[in-house]
């Protein structure tokens, strides 16, 4: 997951109980592969929030944190896209939620075909990440769509991906996430530029926070 600001350090479910996926001695095994690799992210990702290691929430809502609030699995949502690479691409800022500042590079654009329409999304490579163990290869990915501010948090969500050896790309909204400037107001968190806004509602990866019902 990408590596976020805590003010001047570089940076970056609660299921439904009647979900499908998400019942009790329900038997993974029998989903599909492309299925059960979706709901073992999401288990991934619950652990590392119950984590006090990993986790973004503070302690006042991981003490009784259970899960986070995710969209049912939908394979139709990963989707192969064509990757345009930009190499003569110029370095920018991109802003924050705290009013800071990170330089971004567009590694590329993808172009992809979502819910029945054309589309395409800048996707981003950090310059400073790149230098740290691990991030070599990383590329990311912020998005905006029309679920933010009704199933989704507002200010949109991330996809974490990483550099292809060929000219496409998977992007999977299974695993949109979102800023953790959601959970915790200490994280800066990278404003979603307005050219990676999808006309499309994105009903995959996880939904907005509710504090109220996590407290």
């Amino acid at each position: 997951m990408r590596i976020f600001v805590i003010i001047g350090i570089l940076l970056v479910v609660s299921c439904g109980q009647k979900k499908k996926y998400h019942k009790e001695n329900v038997d993974f095994d029998t989903f599909p592969k492309a299925v059960r690799t979706i709901l073992e992210y999401q288990k991934n990702q619950n652990e590392s929030f119950k984590d006090p290691e990993t986790s973004p929430l503070p302690d006042r809502y991981r003490k009784n944190f259970e899960s986070l609030d995710f969209f049912e699995p939908d394979t139709s949502y990963t989707v192969t896209a064509r990757l345009e690479r930009t190499p003569d691409a110029k370095p920018f800022l991109m802003p924050s939620t705290t009013g800071d500042k990170t330089i971004e590079v567009v590694y590329g654009i993808a172009h992809f075909s979502l819910n029945g329409e054309n589309y395409q999304l800048e996707i981003y490579q950090t310059p400073e990440l790149m230098e740290k163990e691990g991030y070599e290869d990383y590329l990311f990915l912020p998005f905006l769509d029309n679920t933010n501010g009704e199933e989704t948090y507002g200010g949109g969500r991330y996809i974490d991906l990483k550099i292809p050896e060929s000219d496409t790309i998977i992007i999977d909204f299974n695993r949109a996430y979102n800023p953790y400037c959601v959970y915790n107001k200490k994280y800066s968190c990278p404003l979603v530029p307005r050219q990676n806004y999808l006309n499309t509602k994105v009903l995959a990866g996880v939904k907005d926070f509710n504090k109220k019902s996590a407290k």
